[in-house]
């Protein structure tokens, strides 16, 4: 009763309307395990190290070459120093944004 009566469930997957399929304890098991160990996330396919060179391939910073400052590989993103007017410009970039130069 609790779950069809949830704003926006209509019912169940799987079953009938009034009765859902029950799962295996081996997929209780499984789901449990995510939720207490968090879900592993998919490695970069290319690791950054700072003080590496880069070159930025897409953006507004297209073509323009710098060093690694920051690497934070819990958002995929990079903090490049790029040469913008003759300064040193910190400027923040998606991994996919940028390649080893």
């Amino acid at each position: 009763h609790l779950v069809k009566s949830t704003p926006k469930v209509t019912g169940f997957v799987g079953g009938t309307a009034n009765k859902p399929t029950p799962i295996t304890q081996k997929e209780v098991d499984g789901i449990l395990k995510q939720v207490q160990e968090g879900v592993e996330k998919p490695r970069p396919k290319v690791l950054f190290e700072m003080g590496e060179a880069v070159r930025v391939k897409e953006g507004p910073f297209t073509d323009f070459h710098g060093n690694v400052e920051d690497v934070n590989y819990e958002k995929s993103k990079l903090r490049v120093s790029v040469t913008i007017f003759g300064r040193s410009t910190p400027v923040e970039l998606d991994f996919s944004q940028v390649e080893k130069a």
